[in-house]
């Protein structure tokens, strides 16, 4: 893989940091700044909701700059919203710094999809994508077990500031290596109505409705993972940073199996990841009973979880060419992280109505299979559309 593609990943792990580790300071922030556990929580949905707004507005206010400036900016962007974080007097501040965060996110990603898949062969376009999102298991792997050991023992707003540091050696990064790709002389840039043109395209909003439902699951559990490890499975807090540890393992093992899966079967690959994602989300009540039972199911949720991102990806840019395509991939950034504030909503209002933790698996598994319904539903729809363009052409 290119050294390019690399520091991608670098500006991933810096992003990805930023979206997770909260979720291993719910408790210090709560405690901090006089809120409960479940008010925390929504400020993962304010972060995932800024990415959705951001994603949309900045790709298109973007799209006649150079993509290489526009990933620095974003960068920049990113770096500024922690730094806000590190110094919020309260959790009002707090949460219009993570919402000014999650503003780069989408385009980050968008941007950041096409300039990998232009760096390798069309056949590892898939695993390309992959690559640069190993930056967000990187992230759940090392940023957020460290940012939750970081919280524990000097405040969460250590960890913020440690953040702050990883965006400007990203930003450095990818100063460094990233190419300056320019557009071919004389070629002019496409009109704004053919980009959005692709938003009339049936399978690409169906794909954006498929990430929007299948990934909410992962966050109406993966949001409050340190209160179910510690007040259900009955694990000591400070063994939580291990438990995301493995997570974040779960997470690498499924992206890089995500990616192959999707460079062979593209048009399968979303069913198999989401039909798994529902089989082990259906396994939570059982599994979180005891501590050991914990551990393995978090270690296959990173698994299960991740291994539909390469292919929820891949699946929309592939219904999106011409012009529209880093605008679709910016949106389906913007579908994930809408599903994480659903996921991380509806887990906040189980909490807020009285059904405790162990019901927030219901929750996930009834997103994740509206999900899978969707993708099958989806590709019944392609596959009637593939035999009536056969049938006319003969």
């Amino acid at each position: 893989m290119p050294i390019a593609l690399l520091a991608l990943t670098a500006g991933a792990f810096g992003i990805g940091t930023t979206e997770f580790v909260i979720m291993g300071l719910l408790q210090q922030v709560s405690a901090d700044l006089g809120v409960s556990v479940d008010t925390a929580g929504l400020l993962i949905s304010g972060y995932a909701l800024g990415v959705t707004v951001g994603a949309p507005i900045l790709t298109l206010a973007t799209r006649s700059l150079p993509q290489k400036a526009v990933l620095l900016g974003l960068m920049a962007i990113f770096t500024l919203g922690n730094l806000t974080c590190a110094l919020a007097p309260d959790y009002g501040w707090l949460m219009a710094a993570r919402v000014l965060t999650a503003l780069a996110h989408g385009t980050f990603f968008g941007v950041g999809s096409i300039v990998a898949t232009s760096l390798v062969p069309p056949q590892r376009r898939a695993s390309a994508i992959a690559v640069m999102f190993t930056g967000l298991t990187a992230a759940t792997l090392l940023g957020v077990p460290a940012g939750a050991w970081l919280g524990l023992h000097l405040g969460w707003r250590a960890t913020f500031w440690a953040v702050v540091i990883i965006g400007v050696l990203a930003f450095v990064v990818i100063a460094l290596c990233v190419p300056a790709a320019k557009r071919a002389a004389g070629e002019p840039l496409p009109p704004l109505r053919e980009e959005l043109a692709v938003l009339a395209r049936p399978q690409v909003l169906l794909g954006l409705g498929i990430t929007v439902l299948g990934f909410a699951g992962v966050f109406a559990v993966f949001t409050y993972v340190q209160p179910l490890l510690t007040e259900v499975s009955g694990i000591a807090l400070g063994s939580v940073s291990a438990v995301l540890l493995l997570f974040g393992l779960g997470m690498g093992a499924g992206n890089f199996l995500g990616g192959a899966l999707a460079d062979r079967a593209p048009r399968h690959a979303v069913i198999w990841t989401l039909a798994a994602l529902a089989l082990v989300l259906a396994a939570m009540p059982l599994a979180i009973g005891t501590p050991w039972m914990a551990v393995v199911f978090f270690g296959v949720l990173g698994i299960a979880s991740f291994a539909t991102v390469a292919p929820l990806q891949f699946a929309v840019l592939e219904q999106a060419s011409g012009a529209g395509q880093t605008l679709a991939s910016s949106l389906n950034i913007a579908a994930f992280n809408l599903g994480n504030a659903l996921g991380a909503g509806a887990g906040s209002l189980t909490l807020a109505q009285g059904f405790g933790l162990r019901a927030l698996g219901t929750a996930a598994l009834l997103f994740t299979l509206a999900g899978l319904a969707l993708a099958l539903a989806g590709h019944a729809l392609q596959r009637r559309q593939v035999a009536t363009h056969c049938e006319t052409a003969a």
